[in-house]
C-alpha cells in the first residue's frame, strides 16, 4: 500500500496543468467520489492492523498533497483569466459616439431665448383642434374663401370640427380667452397641412408664433421687435422691409426680409440677386379677433407675427431640402454635434 501512496503522489506531483479542462480533469481523477484517493481510503481496511494507523496517516499526506496541489493550480488559472481580461491603458483609447440636437430644435431653442430676453413667455396648446379655436375666431366665418388658403386635415366634419392645427394661432386665441391685457407670448409647435411634399414643402412643419396686446400698441412697435430679432438671430448688421400682404386675423399686414447676410444683399443664389430673404409674416390684431376672445378692441391694441422653424433654420444653415429634416439621415444630423 505504501508503494502504491508513492506511486500516486508522484502521478501528482508531475501532473501538468495548461487548462481548466486539465485542472478539473485532475479533481476526478484524484479527489472525485470516485477517485484514487477515495479507493484508497475503501482498502484501508484490508491493511493489516498494527499498520493501519501509519497507512491512515500517509493517506491523509496524499489527500492533502492533491488538494494543495488542486487549490494551488486552480488559484494560477483565475489569475490567468483575470489578466487576459485586463484593460489594457497603453492602448489608443476608442472614441465614443455622441449624439446632437436637431436642427429645428437648436433654431427653435435659440428663437425662444431671444424673444425671452424682451418678456415674450412660451404658450403651448393641443395639436388637434377645433373649428372655433383655428379658423372662427381668428376671423375666418364658415363661408371665408381665406379658409382655402390652408389646406386641412380635417378628423371630424359635422356640427363640431375636429382638424390637426394649421397654425399655432390656435394657442394665441386660447391665451386671449384666459388672460387679461397685456399679453407677450410666443407660441412655438408643430402644425400641419394636405401638401404634396417636396423639397420646398412638406405636410407637417413648425412654427413660432407671437402675440402683443397692450394699450397704445403700434405697428412700431411691430417693426422695432422684429428688426430686434433680426439682429440677434442674424447677426448685428441685419435689416428688414416690410412688405404689404394679407392674413385673416391682421390688419394692416406684411411680409417680412431680412437682408442677406451670405452675400451682404450684393445678390447671389440663395437670395435670388434680390439682396432680400423672405422670413415670416405679421400685422396688426384683427379688432375682430380681439373682440371674439373677450378682449375690449376699444381699449387695448396688439400685434402678432408667425415663422416657419424650417425657414429660419434653411437660412440659418443653407439646408435646401425640407425633407432633410424628418428623414433622421444620421450623415445629416452629425452636422450639427457641434450646437449642442
Amino acid at each position: 500500500m505504501k508503494s502504491k501512496i508513492a506511486t500516486i503522489k508522484e502521478e501528482i506531483n508531475n501532473y501538468s496543468f495548461d487548462s481548466a479542462e486539465n485542472l478539473e480533469a485532475f479533481r476526478i481523477k484524484f479527489l472525485g467520489s470516485k477517485g484514487i484517493t477515495k479507493e484508497l481510503f475503501s482498502e484501508l481496511k484490508n491493511v493489516p492492523n498494527e499498520q493501519k494507523r501509519e497507512v491512515g496517516q500517509d493517506l491523509n499526506d496524499l489527500r492533502n498533497f492533491a488538494e494543495d496541489k488542486y487549490n494551488h493550480f486552480k488559484s494560477q488559472i483565475a489569475t490567468q483569466k483575470s489578466d487576459d481580461n485586463k484593460i489594457d491603458l497603453s492602448k489608443p483609447g476608442e472614441d465614443f459616439e455622441i449624439g446632437s440636437h436637431h436642427p429645428l430644435s437648436l433654431v427653435k431653442k435659440e428663437i425662444i431665448s431671444i424673444f425671452s430676453k424682451i418678456g415674450y413667455v412660451v404658450s403651448e396648446g393641443p395639436e388637434i383642434e377645433d373649428d372655433w379655436h383655428n379658423f372662427t375666431a381668428l376671423n375666418f366665418p364658415p363661408e371665408h374663401p381665406a379658409r382655402d388658403m390652408q389646406d386641412t386635415f380635417f378628423i371630424e366634419k359635422g356640427e363640431k370640427e375636429i382638424a390637426l392645427r394649421t397654425h399655432t394661432s390656435s394657442v394665441q386665441v386660447r391665451v386671449m380667452e384666459n388672460t387679461q391685457p397685456p399679453i407677450r407670448t410666443i407660441s412655438p409647435g408643430r402644425v400641419y397641412r394636405n401638401e404634396a411634399i417636396s423639397a420646398r414643402a412638406h405636410c407637417f412643419f413648425h412654427q413660432v408664433e407671437g402675440l402683443y396686446i397692450a394699450k397704445g400698441v403700434s405697428f412700431a412697435d411691430l417693426k422695432q421687435t422684429l428688426l430686434f430679432f433680426a439682429r440677434e438671430m442674424f447677426g448685428e448688421k441685419a435689416e428688414i422691409r416690410l412688405r404689404p400682404s394679407y392674413f385673416p386675423f391682421t390688419e394692416p399686414s406684411a411680409e417680412v426680409d431680412v437682408s442677406c447676410t451670405l452675400c451682404n444683399s450684393k445678390g447671389c443664389n440663395v437670395c435670388k440677386y434680390t439682396g432680400w430673404l423672405e422670413i415670416l409674416g405679421c400685422g396688426m390684431v384683427d379688432p375682430n379677433v380681439l373682440d371674439s376672445c373677450g378682449i375690449d378692441s376699444q381699449t387695448y391694441s396688439g400685434f402678432a407675427f408667425g415663422m416657419g422653424v424650417e425657414r429660419i433654420a434653411q437660412l440659418k444653415y443653407r439646408v435646401t431640402d425640407l425633407r432633410l429634416y424628418s428623414e433622421n439621415d444620421i450623415r445629416f444630423l452629425k452636422q450639427f454635434k457641434t450646437g449642442i
